[in-house]
């Protein structure tokens, strides 16, 4: 359609699709020319209200009041019509100017009203002497500043406290008079009709609750009474007026904020709605509205719940997604990979088309409809109208891509609402066996015929579960969940032991103590039960290791990570992958900034969420073992990252905006060999000439442990061990970069500098971390005597041993005995020691296997032996990490079968360490 360029094309566009609008034109005396005078720019708020203003001024009662609201109404409408009709006004701008022009009238009413009640009765007051205002909160469309141009208004009253007005009246009786006359002001048909029909029934108890409540009385209602549509309906609540005091309106949002969003992830809600929906569906279907582009099939109602569906699942744990508008709200669920861009883009797409439909359809005669005209009674011209203000030729042109928006939206609604276990008959599949159906022996063959290889343990297990008492004493809708999910977990128990090589009845024990864990957290039952997909994947994950159960049981709101497209994707750039992580996690505090148990609390969210994320990824086979600890170290120095940053700002008596301090990573974190469960070894540096310096850096560095280590309903984050500073237990928590750097060089024992070979920087001051490296570096490359430091590296070898190695003639301890792990660390060790002065790569920061590749390199030690020791070395970690996947207790395995492993070790031990 070619946009008008003056305002007689302009006119004959809009009124050939709109009889409305050919009538006001022709009613209002004045209106045409006051509309051709502004019709090609937009009217915002501030130009709505500048238009009422003087005339508001001049309105001498209620009368008047509503002549001049319902003028501007007309105004506002014509000018609207105009622009939307002849292809001027986006979306965007049509809700927008809508919403604007209910806000305008109704804050005018309600100024209005509430001077003149004032006048009458006195102020209402609050217990401290405070003037109260009512506050007006818009509800569905307008709340989200979406409303249609034949909308109605849903609106709740709700005022701040109980008290009385200066003259006596009762502060419920103030408002409820304001309430009635804002309503009459609004929605009154007088001979210049109305400016909005307005709806009170989403108010607490509907139309047979009062018209207005206090804020303590509609907490209560939520706590008490609050249904599962009110928290989808006040997703979009909005207090929606001026006069409404900051306070007040941010009291009425935390009232508001924990009944519509649940702290945990609340998968429940896709029940609800899915309920919710086959109501409205059988509705339509009885009232014959597969017309309806707003409630039929693919409508606008489906895009509102996919959207709102989302925010109630997740918003309660991300606050990005509690905005109100439906097309930002998908925007952000495109952005978490919650739906993909392309689903993302097609229901925006499919959401303007059909609500500029709607447009037009109201358009027509400024009537509240959503149905697609029929060919009777004139039907037919109002199809070729609607079709030719859309840009089409004719009906059926329209009516085919309509149709294509309205398939594509029922297929995402479909696949996000999609009831699981609805093509699933109920005798179908492992009912029987869950619900003891069966007698014993063909229940036994039944499972045997699964893959279970001890039936009648698994089948007696099955039973005593069933007849337990923490399943009988289940909430009644939590043992319908786990009734429904069970039968699909015995077979997934099954189809993971052909993908793991665990035995599945072994793996279905781990599942039903899995469900025994989460049966009274009803979201968790849900999420399996809504996808069978994470249902198969968490048989597979605590089926091939029983750390990965215990993680499970530990923190099952990771059953959220489960549902990620991507959580067995490994790019080739992984460090991309973290860089968007720093970035995600800053936002997150950020919207939690001053919050510290909230902080605290997401930062053990995030990491558990990683790390189970890692976990899955290793038990697919898809990392080694060296990239898995790269990625558990990366993410630590993240996360203590973000732990000092968070714990500088906290301090209340900051000398700096920075602070000159360093975080050195010894050990696992500093050779980057971190595992799944692995402590941190720490010391804290800082370079600061300030008198003050040391006792700020000291309260940092006792914070920062205590974020790190304390235990908070979301767990703890890392063990700390803080031993390996200067003077270890009896030293202080935090040292300067001079004091460091002069014990090291004159305090140090052997084994503080065979530690320091591991040490590298890993949070904090980037140019301390630099110092601290020219400490490291000057440190190991002091020439040394070398037969002094062979004896020195033995003998603490000797000592290990004879402490922790616990093997035997058959057994074999991978990290402590002889030609273990340890000796290849100190092999690595007395060679960066003992030759570093000369050979200054040796000082690297590389790993054992690296470091031994560079020692043959120089001509250190025998290049054949050297790499015996590497694959050693690296099997051994592969060993030990296979071990504490399954939570063996010590590493120890048959001697036999790396004896020759052992002995690559030790023939390297024995050449290092030969005059010994």
């Amino acid at each position: 359609m070619p946009l008008p360029t003056d305002w007689a094309s302009a006119r004959a566009t809009a009124v050939a699709h709109s009889r409305f609008l050919e009538r006001l034109l022709g009613a209002r005396p004045g209106l045409e020319e006051a509309v051709a005078a502004r019709w090609q720019a937009p009217l915002d708020r501030d130009a709505l209200a500048e238009w009422l203003a003087p005339r508001l001024a001049a309105a001498d009662g209620d009368d008047a009041l509503k002549r001049e609201l319902r003028a501007l109404r007309a105004f506002a409408m014509a000018h609207l019509a105009v622009r939307d009709l002849t292809g001027l006004a986006p979306l965007a701008e049509v809700v927008e100017t809508m919403t604007s022009l209910a806000e305008v009238t109704v804050n005018a009413a309600l100024a209005f009203f509430h001077a003149g009640l004032a006048a009458q009765h006195g102020e209402p007051r609050g217990a401290d002497g405070q003037a109260l205002t009512l506050a007006v909160v818009g509800m569905g469309k307008l709340g989200g500043r979406e409303l249609n141009v034949s909308s109605d208004i849903d609106l709740i009253f709700v005022y701040p406290e109980e008290g009385q007005t200066d003259k006596g009246l009762d502060n419920y009786d103030f408002f409820s008079r304001l309430g009635k006359r804002l309503i009459n002001a609004i929605d009154d048909v007088t001979g210049d009709g109305r400016v909005f029909r307005v709806d009170m029934r989403l108010r607490p108890n509907g139309d047979s609750g009062p018209l207005v409540c206090s804020l303590d009385s509609l907490e209560n209602y939520f706590i008490t009474q609050g249904r599962e549509w009110e928290r989808y309906a006040w997703i979009k609540g909005r207090v929606m007026n001026d006069l409404c005091q900051t306070c007040h309106a941010q009291a009425l949002a935390q009232v508001v904020r924990p009944f519509v969003f649940r702290k945990y992830l609340d998968f429940g809600a896709i029940n609800a709605m899915r309920d919710l929906h086959a109501q409205i569906r059988r509705e339509v279907a009885r009232k014959d509205m597969a017309d309806h582009v707003k409630l039929g099939p693919g409508g606008i109602r489906e895009i509102e719940f996919i959207a709102q569906v989302f925010q109630l699942i997740r918003g309660g744990r991300d606050s990005q997604l509690q905005v109100k508008p439906t097309l930002e709200v998908l925007a952000r669920l495109a952005e978490r990979n919650f739906l993909s861009p392309d689903a993302v883009a097609e229901l925006t797409r499919a959401y303007d088309f059909l609500r500029r439909v709607e447009h037009r359809l109201q358009w027509f005669e400024d009537a509240q409809t959503h149905r697609l005209p029929g060919i009777e009674s004139g039907g037919g011209q109002d199809r070729a109208r609607l079709a030719a203000s859309m840009g089409f030729a004719g009906w059926d042109d329209f009516l085919a891509v309509l149709d294509d928006h309205r398939q594509r939206v029922s297929r995402h609604f479909e696949a996000v609402f999609a009831d699981p276990e609805g093509k699933r008959p109920e005798c179908e599949g492992s009912a029987p066996l869950w619900q003891g159906g069966l007698d014993d022996e063909v229940a036994a063959a039944k499972l045997t015929a699964l893959g279970y290889r001890r039936p009648a343990d698994t089948l007696s297990l099955i039973q005593r579960f069933r007849a337990g008492s923490r399943y009988q004493q289940l909430p009644t809708q939590n043992r319908e969940r786990l009734d429904a999910l069970a039968p699909g977990l015995i077979d997934a128990a099954a189809a993971a032991s052909q993908v793991t090589g665990a035995e599945a009845d072994e793996t279905l024990a781990r599942c039903l103590a899995f469900l025994e864990t989460i049966g009274r957290r009803g979201a968790y039952l849900a999420l399996l039960q809504q996808y069978p997909l994470a249902r198969q994947k968490v048989a597979e994950l605590i089926g091939a290791s029983h750390w990965a159960a215990d993680y499970l049981n530990h923190h099952p709101i990771l059953l959220d990570v489960l549902l990620d497209p991507r959580l067995t994707e490994v790019r080739e750039d992984w460090q991309a992958d973290w860089t968007a992580f720093r970035a995600e996690l800053a936002r997150h505090l950020a919207d939690t900034a001053g919050d510290a148990e909230r902080q605290m609390d997401l930062l053990r969210e995030a990491h558990h969420a990683q790390v189970f994320r890692l976990l899955a990824q290793d038990l697919a086979g898809l990392l080694t073992v060296e990239r898995l600890s790269d990625n558990l170290s990366q993410l630590a120095d993240i996360l203590v990252q973000a732990v000092l940053e968070l714990c500088w700002g906290f301090l209340r008596q900051r000398h700096r905006d920075k602070p000159a301090f360093a975080v050195i990573g010894y050990g696992k974190l500093g050779g980057k060999e971190l595992g799944y469960a692995s402590d941190l070894d720490i010391v804290f540096l800082y370079d600061d000439p300030a008198q003050e310096a040391e006792e700020v850096y000291a309260r940092l560095a006792q914070r920062i442990n205590t974020w790190l280590s304390s235990r908070t309903p979301a767990g703890i984050l890392f063990e700390t061990d803080l031993r390996l500073r200067p003077n270890g237990d009896a030293g202080l928590i935090v040292t300067s970069t001079a004091a460091f750097r002069d014990y090291q060089l004159k305090h140090a024992w052997v084994w503080e500098h065979q530690a320091l070979t591991r040490a590298r920087f890993v949070a904090g001051d980037p140019a301390l971390g630099e110092a601290f490296e020219a400490i490291r570096v000057e440190v190991l490359r002091q020439p040394r005597d070398l037969q002094a430091l062979r004896d020195e590296v033995v003998a603490m070898r000797h000592k290990m041993r004879d402490n922790l190695a616990t093997g035997t003639d058959t057994e074999f301890d991978i990290k402590h005995d002889a030609g273990g792990i340890v000796d290849v660390e100190f092999i690595v060790q007395y060679l960066v020691l003992g030759y570093a002065h000369a050979h200054a790569e040796l000082t690297g920061n590389l790993g054992n296997i690296a470091l031994l590749k560079i020692s043959a390199d120089l001509g250190l030690i025998p290049a054949d032996l050297a790499e015996g020791a590497r694959r050693a070395y690296r099997e051994y970690r592969r060993l030990q990490h296979a071990k504490r996947l399954n939570n063996a207790p010590k590493a120890r395995i048959a001697k036999d079968s790396v004896a020759s492993h052992i002995a690559a070790v030790t023939a390297l031990w024995q050449h290092v360490f030969a005059a010994q």
